[in-house]
């Protein structure tokens, strides 16, 4: 089979080229770039989860787990203190 050969700077019979606005390259980048955060997870990661949905939850109860453990630590006084205080 060989391909059919195109013209590729003709539009097809029913597109005007008068139909379209100017086009502009990248007219929406910068708005499309402030609304989302693309991730790219290495393979051996990717592997593990089946989906962005259990993604997210891993990383919601990671930040849950550190949210709690700092609370335990943040009113603490530490070792030093208590080896102060036995003096």
């Amino acid at each position: 089979m060989k391909k059919a050969e195109r013209d590729t700077d003709e539009l097809r019979s029913e597109y005007k080229r008068a139909d379209f606005k100017t086009l502009v390259r990248g007219k929406y980048h910068a708005r499309v770039t402030k609304v989302s955060n693309v991730v790219v997870l290495d393979p051996e990661v990717a592997a593990v989860f089946p989906n962005s949905e259990s993604v997210n939850q891993v990383l919601h109860s990671l930040l849950d787990l550190a949210k709690k453990s700092s609370r335990l630590t943040a009113g603490s006084r530490g070792r030093a203190s208590l080896r102060s205080a036995r003096r």
